[in-house]
């Protein structure tokens, strides 16, 4: 049954996911794209675009997306693909809250200790590396574009709103919203 995958397969991926919501898109995909076969990579594509213009941790709405696609994917309703949207977010918290209400009473114990540190002197490093992961799985043709002049127009925004956030710090929403524009304006 759909609902019982959807639920072990969330629970796997918050309880293995380290460093956020950009390090689980990584782990997302491959579960519900490339094991699962619930959703197409464009599929994929959009929803991760979606969550990025939602409020909200961007992990949690790409679960909820993906639990409600899967589901109207599978057939049944709208009505019951939001059960698969509550499914999918309840069941990728659910582990890490209670790893982390664990972690945190041990960990006041024991923040000092070598050992400690030695594992999140590790953990750092796997991080960027999963957050790298992600930012690799979205360059696709359904991200930039499959003409030359979207490529070219795709690329140039990338690298526009690259240095704009991180050379000059400017706002990711003012720059989302320059971003939008912009692709409306190349694409239509």
């Amino acid at each position: 049954m759909i609902f019982w995958k959807i639920f072990y397969t969330f629970c796997k991926i918050g309880i293995v996911n380290f460093g956020g919501g950009y390090a689980m898109l990584s782990l997302i995909y491959g579960e519900v794209v490339e094991q699962q076969g619930w959703l197409s990579a464009q599929e994929f594509t959009d929803i991760v675009a979606v969550s990025q213009g939602t409020p909200g941790p961007i992990g949690i709405n790409v679960a909820t997306y993906c639990g409600y696609t899967a589901v109207l994917n599978e057939g049944y309703s709208t009505g019951i693909a939001v059960l698969g949207a509550v499914l999918a977010s309840f069941a990728v918290i659910l582990l890490p809250v209670l790893l982390m209400i664990l972690v945190c009473s041990v960990l006041r114990k024991f923040k000092e200790n070598p050992w400690v540190k030695s594992i999140f002197d590790v953990l750092r490093p796997t991080v960027v590396g999963l957050i790298a992961a992600a930012a690799i799985l979205l360059l696709t043709p359904e991200t930039f574009g499959t003409e030359p002049v979207q490529v070219i127009a795709s690329i140039a925004i990338f690298a526009g709103v690259f240095i704009a956030a991180f050379k000059f710090k400017k706002n990711p929403v003012l720059l989302l919203l320059i971003s939008a524009i912009v692709g409306l304006i190349i694409y239509l």
